[in-house]
């Protein structure tokens, strides 16, 4: 029994489909031949009226065939002329339809002024808005924050003043080799403890100390920096980025050096290093912290 009853509703549902589809197909096609007919005043292109995009807007939306039926424009122009109408209806939509928020008055915007600016420059927003809910008056956060008074901040420094204010204080060490010759043979950590002590005479030296993970540095190296009051700082293993400066030293004097030159014995790689840092140092782009260098 139900299944008859589901035979005759589908077949009843088939029928009254197509006679609707029936009827928009008509309705389609009586209405192109309208626009066809329609006095276009010697103009080479179809004039589409308001009513006639809405029409076929409502079509689309109703009938799954529309796109065969339809010959006079594009299926991409109908779907264009459906988005944009919902723009308008959103954009209409969403307009004020009364006068909005009413105004803070103006003895409250004063005295938020009052407060920001006289004996408070240094609050921010949730503090002067906490003082103006004690007096008993009801405002937000962002009005209070509106109609503060905008101090001017004096401007931050930039890096290579944070450079300079902080190049007495740093230091950074490390060792690259030169390809085919060894500079130093056999580097020790007495050598190198007593380049630092020759590096820094007196009260010269740095507060900090920055350093890669070398073997070479022992405890023979580890006392003299404790000795002479610098700070060791070690960076983590294999980050070259931590200690930038040293890194960017070494890559410019291979790279603009040293890669250069064929180097025939030690005193010739000394002279090269020599004249190269000298110019280093001197031109005007040049690197913003002085570098060491034992000659």
């Amino acid at each position: 029994m139900f299944s008859i009853l589901l035979r005759v509703a589908r077949a009843f549902w088939s029928a009254f489909t197509s006679r609707c589809q029936l009827a928009a197909r008509n309705i389609a096609l009586e209405h192109q031949m309208d626009v066809l007919t329609r006095p276009t005043r010697s103009r080479p292109r179809l004039k589409f009226e308001l009513r006639d995009r809405i029409l076929l807007v409502w079509l689309s939306r109703i009938w799954s065939g529309w796109k065969n039926a339809v010959r006079i424009v594009r299926p991409e122009t109908v779907v264009g002329w459906h988005r944009r109408g919902w723009r308008l209806y959103w954009t209409w939509k969403s307009k004020r339809r009364g006068p909005g928020r009413p105004l803070v008055p103006q003895d409250v915007r004063e005295l938020i002024r009052t407060i920001s600016s006289q004996h408070f420059v240094t609050w921010g927003a949730p503090r002067v808005h906490g003082e103006i809910l004690e007096l008993g008056i009801d405002v937000s956060q962002a009005t209070v924050a509106k109609y503060m008074v905008r101090h001017e901040k004096p401007p931050s420094q930039n890096w290579r003043t944070f450079l300079d204010n902080h190049v007495t204080t740093l230091a950074s060490i490390d060792f690259f080799t030169v390809p085919h010759f060894n500079v130093t043979s056999n580097p020790t950590a007495e050598w190198t403890a007593r380049q630092i002590t020759e590096a820094f005479p007196e009260d010269t030296a740095p507060r900090y100390m920055i350093r890669e993970r070398d073997g070479v540095y022992g405890d023979v190296f580890h006392g003299r920096p404790k000795a002479m009051g610098i700070e060791e700082v070690v960076i983590a293993p294999r980050s070259p980025w931590q200690s930038p400066y040293v890194e960017r030293l070494i890559g410019t004097l291979r790279r603009e050096a040293l890669d250069h030159v064929m180097l025939v014995d030690e005193n010739h790689a000394r002279r090269v290093l020599r004249e190269y840092l000298g110019y280093y140092n001197c031109r005007s782009l040049c690197f913003t912290s002085p570098c060491v260098w034992n000659h």
